[in-house]
């Protein structure tokens, strides 16, 4: 783990009372940035065995990775979240 920049992460949810907003979720996750992340910015990470495919992972002991960067999120073809 030498060298690696963890991140913590709380999973973004719809909200069930508008679906056109995000709430966040209950859980924090201690995550491996595979991407170059920055506070506040929207992610996608990977948990579990899934976690190792990422990019120089396959022999790291993690169990959350930060995948990507998310752009645009579009729900029901209306625009919720850009960067």
């Amino acid at each position: 783990m030498h060298g690696r920049k963890l991140l913590l992460v709380r999973p973004m949810l719809i909200d069930p009372e508008d679906t056109g907003r995000f709430k966040p979720g209950v859980n924090t996750i201690v995550a491996v940035d595979t991407v170059g992340a920055g506070e506040g910015e929207l992610v996608l990470f990977a948990q579990g065995s899934s976690a190792r495919q990422a990019e120089g992972l396959r022999t790291v002991p993690t169990d959350a990775a930060i995948v990507g960067i998310v752009d645009t999120v579009a729900i029901d073809g209306k625009n919720t979240y850009s960067s």
